[in-house]
């Protein structure tokens, strides 16, 4: 089943309150032309001309709720590095009340991406675990903010932050908030009783195994969702568009069809537009319908990038 998108209209956000909790990271990006292959291995040689640095991971998320009108807090840890300075400069700049604990022992995670001719032609990525004594400190803290939220969300890539999720996530149901949890890793045990979980199908067949059609898939949706107490499943499928499992059955919505110019933290957009929409008094579907909308805006975009409420609404517009 999908749904019409005649009727899909942009509620209030500056309502929303969300709380974004989870790994933080430094995109950085290393633009540079391609003329020639090295003499010294068969590799394209990358003259740079431009610097970019970005935030990723949760900061990433937390600065698409806030491009869409929230109020926006972010619970993180950090080194005591200039990525992590870079990081609170630049969620001040987009206007969030970051909390990022600094870890001496940390280096704040950095990707760095060469882009030539348009093309990422490499990746390299610096990070290690933060330390339990920051850890217990950035939990105390979820526990006093998470009061102040309408809907949180955890957003895990497997980078330590969010190591004590399960208490994080008993915190917060307990203040009866609603938690909404980007996934990593083959132990989804961590998001017992999630209001939605919103995996990728990389990332749901490591869990489930692979299905052989669609109503294999919606049947072990099902069952994850009945094991894990979900409220609901969010399947973003790339091409092929998204997924919603909840007690109601299931709900496709196609792909939009763009140019698609880079998918890095397309997941971020998703995730944030469903917390915004959701704390702002969306249903889960026209959320989701949002959502499928928000992403098709930043894969036309390089690099990790965010979905305007100007965007969004100019694209409703347009339909």
């Amino acid at each position: 089943m999908s749904l019409p998108t005649s009727s899909l209209s942009l509620p209030d956000t500056s309502r929303a309150r969300i709380l974004v909790a989870g790994d933080v990271m430094l995109d950085r990006y290393w633009f540079g032309d391609v003329q020639r292959i090295s003499p010294e291995a068969p590799v394209p040689v990358v003259k740079i001309d431009r610097v970019e640095e970005r935030p990723g991971g949760a900061a990433n998320v937390a600065r698409n709720c806030a491009a869409l009108g929230a109020h926006v807090s972010l619970l993180s840890v950090v080194g005591a590095d200039d990525a992590g300075r870079t990081l609170r400069t630049q969620m001040q700049a987009a206007g969030i009340d970051a909390s990022l604990h600094e870890d001496a022992a940390l280096s704040t995670t950095i990707k760095l991406r060469v882009i030539g001719r348009q093309q990422q032609l490499l990746r390299i990525d610096f990070e290690n675990m933060p330390t339990h004594e920051v850890l217990r400190a950035k939990l105390d803290e979820f526990a006093r903010r998470v009061s102040d939220a309408d809907l949180v969300i955890l957003s895990d890539y497997g980078k330590g932050a969010l190591s004590n999720i399960r208490d994080m996530m008993d915190i917060a149901r307990a203040a009866g908030k609603r938690v909404l949890v980007d996934p990593k890793g083959d132990d989804y045990s961590r998001y017992v009783g999630a209001t939605l979980l919103k995996p990728n199908r990389n990332e749901l067949r490591e869990v489930v195994g692979r299905w052989a059609d669609d109503d294999d898939l919606a049947r072990r949706a099902r069952t994850l969702r009945d094991e894990l107490n979900l409220g609901a499943l969010l399947l973003t499928r790339s091409d092929a568009g998204m997924s919603l499992y909840d007690a109601g059955g299931v709900i496709h919505e196609p792909a939009l069809a763009r140019e698609v110019y880079d998918v890095s933290g397309a997941g971020d957009t998703v995730i944030a537009t469903m917390a915004v929409m959701l704390a702002a008094g969306s249903s889960m579907p026209d959320a989701m319908r949002l959502a499928n909308r928000a992403a098709g805006i930043v894969v036309a975009k390089l690099g990790t990038a965010v979905c305007s409420l100007d965007e969004l609404a100019a694209d409703l517009r347009h339909t």
